[in-house]
Parts: structure tokens; sequence; C-alpha cells
């Protein structure tokens, strides 16, 4: 029986597919950084191209990492009431460490810093966490779930004809769907030409002229 085996083993050992997942999804986040100058930088922010089972076993783990991001907004700002802007090591940084705002500044700042702490053990890469925390989970803040996408692609890859897949995040390259509304009888009811009596009496008349014609020619025949 397939008792505690969900998942796809992806021909791997239990070690190198963690190792696997956190490598995808941590290139996912590092897709969002500003590498303008990097010569190493993705031809789309915000998307990586894999095999279908791959994005589909990855995509958990970053859902996971994204709801944990977001759900640290909250102590984030509320710890930024009680910060400081200035330079750590000066004298107003060290008059603001001594003092009780730092103490309500830290108690603030606790739980997204327990989130950060999640996150790098998820991942295993702090700079992917600190564009998540930064970049990517304030853009899903009124978001509950649901934070990618994975496009299957038509052309199999090169080599072993694997079925390739994008997975991205949503919110940037959204289709925009356009619905047809149907009209209601109402709305034809109300829309319909209205009709003139005088046309109809007109045509009544007209009617009855043409079968009077008709009959009279008939008994002129007859006769």
């Amino acid at each position: 029986m397939r008792h505690r085996n969900k998942g796809r083993k992806l021909g791997r050992n239990p070690n190198h597919q963690r190792a696997l997942l956190r490598n995808l999804a941590s290139a996912l986040m590092l897709t969002e950084r500003d590498a303008e100058f990097d010569d190493n930088k993705p031809k789309v922010k915000g998307r990586i191209v894999t095999t279908i089972a791959k994005a589909k076993e990855v995509r958990p783990l970053v859902e996971k990492c994204v709801t944990i991001a977001r759900r640290s907004l909250a102590a984030q700002e509320a710890a930024a009431e009680h910060s400081t802007s200035a330079d750590r090591g000066s004298e107003e940084w060290k008059s603001w460490r001594n003092s009780e705002r730092w103490t309500a500044w830290a108690n603030a700042v606790a739980p997204s810093v327990a989130a950060r702490r999640r996150c790098i053990q998820l991942l295993g890469d702090k700079q992917a966490v600190s564009i998540l925390f930064d970049e990517i989970a304030p853009r899903f803040v009124d978001r509950p779930g649901g934070y990618t996408r994975i496009v299957r692609l038509p052309q199999p890859r090169l080599g072993d004809a694997g079925i390739q897949a994008i997975l991205e995040f949503v919110g940037v390259r959204d289709r925009v769907v356009q619905r047809s509304e149907r009209p209601s009888f109402e709305d034809s009811a109300d829309d319909a030409t209205p009709v003139n009596e005088n046309e109809v009496v007109t045509e009544s008349a007209t009617a009855e002229a043409d079968v009077a014609d008709e009959e009279h020619t008939k008994t002129a025949e007859a006769e």
C-alpha cells in the first residue's frame, strides 16, 4: 500500500529532491531582482521554465513561502512606528538603542524576524528571501492564495522530449477576460420598435380593397 509516499520522487533521493525544489523556488524569486547590469539576468521577470512535473512539485513550496512573508507584513508595519532612520553606530542610533523605543520595536518586529528565518530554512538563499519579503509579498498583500500559475508549453524539451511548462507569478501578465452579456427579455421588449396604429389600419384597409377587386374581377369573367 502507498502510505506516506505523497509527491513525486523525480528520479532522485530525498536529499537531492529537497535541494532541487529549494533551488527552483529560489530561482523563481531571484528573477524579480534588479539585474540590469547582471550578465545572468533573467529574460522575463517572475518566470522560470522547467518540466511540468517539477513545476507542479515546487509550486506548493513557493506558495507556502509567499504566505509566510505576506502574513509578516503586519508586524513590519507595526515595528516601523518605533524604528529610527539614523545610521547604525551613530549617536542618535545609540540613544535609540538604549531607549524604550528599541524594546517596543524589538517586540513588534519579532514575528517578522521569525518568518524570515523560517523562509531561509525552507529556501536556503538569503538574497531570495530578501526579494520575497521586500518585493513579492507586498504585491500579494490582499490576495489570500494562488500566487503562481503553471502554463504548459507545446514544444517539448530537446533531448528527452520532456513536457515543458512555465511557472510564474500572477498579477503581471494576466489575461483580460471579456464576457459577453446576454440581453434580457425585458430589454428586448423595451427596445422593440413601437407600432403605429394608423399604419395597421391602412394595411388592413388596403388588403380588404384588394380582396374586393379580385371578387369583382371573378364575377365579371363569369358573366
